[in-house]
């Protein structure tokens, strides 16, 4: 179906970049669209962070014809075209693999390996994952051509594969991902059969490479819809196949798992809307904590002293969560910072309280201590104690520390030299 799209999608509203890329492969010779989720996002009226172009031009052809390009990916091969800052991202028209490919490109689940197998316009419109993101808009002419219903699903705000649902999500299980993150961050409804789909085929998740989960966790998390993310992630079975450790605490009696890790998320989420800066630490320190705990209890069980039983606990629940969603260590440093400063907290006297204060990371442990405390952990008070600390005077911090103990430990030392 085609489209006159200047009512619906006018000229002025596509990037100017992403409009030069499609007209110098058009002028080359070569069929050009703007595609995907910014045809999508402009349709609902949002502004797009990225632009995709879909072309009949081969990967080489595109970046012969860009000086300021380069070819990216194994999996899909693609060129990034730069204008500045600003990247559009061109991607050869793709097809289905016959059955002699089958073998070469696929695994024995049915997941894609490899995906270079270039075709014509119709096979690329089938090949995309939603329908709603298999739109495609010709600025040349001002017309949007939509293979698969994708108009009246945005309409009926319905996030719907295109085929069968069983066999989309074993090509390429992170399409799982992908429906909730865009359910969490449009509110569109999940169309009933896909709904069935993802909620019994999360376990192929466990196929895809750790790395790759974790830029896709980052994507559910740390884009202003986490909390939604995380809420849908549970309701359709998912959470637990990324962090199987946290998953086993969630509803286990008198955990404050759950509530802590909305509250991480909530918050994340308003930094993010008010253009705050945000770290994944923060969140994975959340997710984590109570396994952390758990493990920290079970090896201070065996007669590990408290420290280093902390340090071993860590790097145990790092470790085990790095098999399945990577944590990069410009990441799980911070986190096991915030960690390991939660237990140097409760130590107000004078000189340690202004070491913890000096800490690099004290802003975020103090932050994730008052997350503990609203989820419900009986800390004492001592996140009051520390936003009161913070904000007075050196004079003021004596008198707070000596109040909360400083004195304890010399009336100790004393009783001890009689």
């Amino acid at each position: 179906m085609t489209v006159d799209s200047r009512e619906l999608l006018p000229i002025d509203r596509i990037s100017v970049n992403a409009q030069k890329v499609v007209k110098r492969l058009v002028d080359s010779g070569f069929e050009a669209y703007v595609v995907g989720g910014c045809v999508r996002d402009l349709l609902l009226g949002k502004s797009p962070k990225d632009y995709d172009v879909a072309t009949n031009a081969h990967p080489e052809e595109v970046r012969d014809l860009f000086r300021n390009s380069r070819l990216v990916g194994r999996r899909f091969r693609i060129v990034h075209v730069r204008f500045g800052a600003d990247i559009v991202e061109v991607a050869t028209f793709r097809a289905p693999h016959n059955e002699a490919e089958t073998e070469l490109h696929y695994s024995e689940g049915g997941m894609i390996l490899s995906d270079n197998i270039y075709g014509n316009f119709s096979e690329d419109a089938l090949r995309r994952d939603f329908t709603m993101n298999a739109l495609y808009y010709q600025p040349e002419t001002e017309t949007l051509l939509d293979e698969v219903g994708g108009i009246e699903d945005i309409k009926a705000r319905r996030i719907r594969l295109i085929g069968d649902p069983d066999s989309r999500f074993r090509e390429d299980p992170v399409r799982m991902l992908r429906a909730i993150r865009f359910r969490a961050k449009l509110g569109f409804d999940i169309d009933p059969d896909t709904d069935r789909s993802l909620r019994r085929l999360g376990h192929l998740l466990a196929d895809i490479p750790p790395a790759r989960l974790f830029e896709e966790t980052l994507k559910l998390f740390m884009n202003g819809h986490g909390e939604a993310s995380f809420r849908e992630l549970v309701e359709h079975d998912l959470f637990g196949w990324l962090f199987p450790a946290t998953r086993h605490v969630l509803d286990a009696e008198g955990s404050t798992a759950r509530t802590l890790i909305t509250l991480a998320l909530a918050s994340t989420d308003r930094r993010v809307l008010e253009d705050k800066p945000v770290t994944p630490a923060f969140v994975l320190a959340a997710f984590l904590w109570h396994p952390f705990l758990a493990e920290m209890e079970r090896l201070a069980s065996l007669g590990m002293p408290p420290a280093v039983a902390s340090h071993e606990a860590a790097t145990n629940v790092i470790a085990g969560q790095q098999s399945i969603v990577s944590l990069p260590r410009r990441f799980s440093g911070p986190m096991r910072e915030i960690w390991q400063l939660q237990s140097r907290l409760p130590n107000r006297q004078p000189r340690k309280a202004e070491a913890t204060l000096r800490h690099k990371r004290f802003r975020a442990a103090y932050d994730f201590l008052v997350l503990r405390e609203e989820a419900g952990e009986d800390l004492d008070g001592l996140g009051a104690w520390w936003t009161e600390y913070q904000e007075s005077d050196p004079e003021a911090r004596a008198v707070l520390a000596k109040a909360a103990g400083g004195s304890g430990r010399r009336r100790k030392r004393k009783r001890r030299r009689h």
